[in-house]
């Protein structure tokens, strides 16, 4: 995490997120989500979503930073070159390829170069479309339904309502 937060001049209590690549291995390293929280994740991902959940058991402490209560959690929707990532079966610390503050990379040559050079694995999956991911807020949905967006990004609001309106 250290490493991470220095590259991109991250402040060290921001939290990031915890990434998988199958929603399969997300739900089974979180066993204590409400049926409802899990319903709702297999509505919603894999796509462009970060959802933030209640993490009462703590895990995977280096991406809460100073809100162990708190999990951001992200399964992308893996397609043409980035599809064989489905068969990595642990998770990630995920973060933007981006200095803090700065434009969102959307090709390989955008990522500054001092964090590709210190960067374990590079992978070029052509140009993408720069709309960073959905961030929702379903900390208290088990309990009441409660959601709300936190910034607005590649998943649109209708789409969200129709997902999470489900039982």
């Amino acid at each position: 995490m250290h490493r991470l937060y220095r590259l991109k001049g991250r402040a060290p209590d921001k939290p990031a997120a915890v990434l998988f690549f199958a929603l399969d291995l997300a739900l089974e390293a979180l066993p204590e989500l409400p049926e409802r929280t899990a319903a709702a994740l297999r509505r919603l991902l894999p796509g462009g979503v970060t959802v933030l959940l209640p993490n009462p058991a703590g895990r995977f402490p280096l991406a809460c930073a100073d809100d162990p209560a708190t999990l951001g959690l992200r399964v992308p929707a893996l397609a043409g070159p980035l599809a064989p990532l489905g068969a990595v079966r642990w998770p990630v610390l995920q973060s933007s390829a981006n200095r803090a503050g700065e434009p969102p990379a959307r090709r390989l040559a955008d990522i500054p170069e001092p964090i590709r050079d210190d960067a374990d694995l590079l992978l070029d999956a052509g140009e993408l479309p720069g709309t960073g991911s959905t961030v929702v807020d379903l900390r208290a949905y088990a309990h009441d339904g409660e959601w709300s967006i936190v910034r607005e990004g590649a998943v649109g609001a209708d789409r969200l309502a129709q997902a999470l309106s489900s039982p």
